[in-house]
């Protein structure tokens, strides 16, 4: 079995119909990463180069990293905010000269809406905050596909460790340190919870086998 084929067993079945996994054709492309194909279509492509030198729970928990944000709805979209732009500054600047009130405030608003989408797209945390809320849920997916808990986050915690080891730009390097930061205290809460449902499982045998 090839490694893309794997991959594509772990793709949840509500995925599995319209989340396709190809190897990237890009010169220099990322480890991995999503691109919309076609209408409700996404493609995840890995650097099979650089895949192949991780650990197989590393990648696992790095594809559902990627699975986690097909799911959160925060799968990066066409470029279309910088056309946008381009076209309402354009359209606002001409409705100077011919002094068109009404078309004017639609240029304006067409530009300021283009502008908040690329804020909101180039804002570091919103994008962290997405990452985080990928990796909660590519817990979530290992879980279902026979992780226990703690081995799921010690697999991505893992992932996250080499991929700053081999990270040489220091802001993205900075970026998987929050995660890993904040995967940790993810994980000390789950071992919280864990050990307190562990309390009241034994206080229950407790109460069951003494009367």
């Amino acid at each position: 079995m090839s490694e893309l084929q794997r991959l594509k067993g772990l793709l949840p079945p509500e995925n599995q119909s319209w989340v396709f996994v190809e190897a990237a054709a890009a010169i220099d492309p990322p480890l991995i990463m999503l691109e919309e194909i076609g209408r409700d279509e996404v493609e995840i492509q890995i650097d099979l180069e650089q895949w192949d030198y991780l650990a197989i729970d590393h990648r696992n928990l790095l594809f559902w990293h990627e699975v986690g944000r097909i799911q959160n709805d925060t799968i990066p979209r066409d470029g279309w905010e910088m056309a946008a732009l381009a076209i309402g500054l354009g359209g606002a600047i001409g409705e100077l000269w011919v002094q068109d009130g009404l078309l004017l405030l639609m240029a304006l608003g067409l530009s300021g809406f283009a502008g908040y989408r690329l804020y909101l797209k180039n804002n570091s945390e919103k994008r962290l905050q997405d990452a985080i809320f990928a990796d909660e849920r590519a817990i979530d997916l290992a879980c279902r596909f026979g992780y226990s808990v703690p081995n799921a986050y010690k697999s991505l915690g893992g992932a996250l460790k080499e991929l700053i080891e081999k990270t040489r730009k220091k802001k993205q390097r900075g970026f998987y340190e929050d995660r890993l930061e904040a995967l940790r205290k993810s994980a000390e809460k789950a071992r919280a919870e864990m050990s307190e449902q562990q309390g009241i499982s034994d206080s229950i045998s407790s109460e069951n086998v003494y009367g």
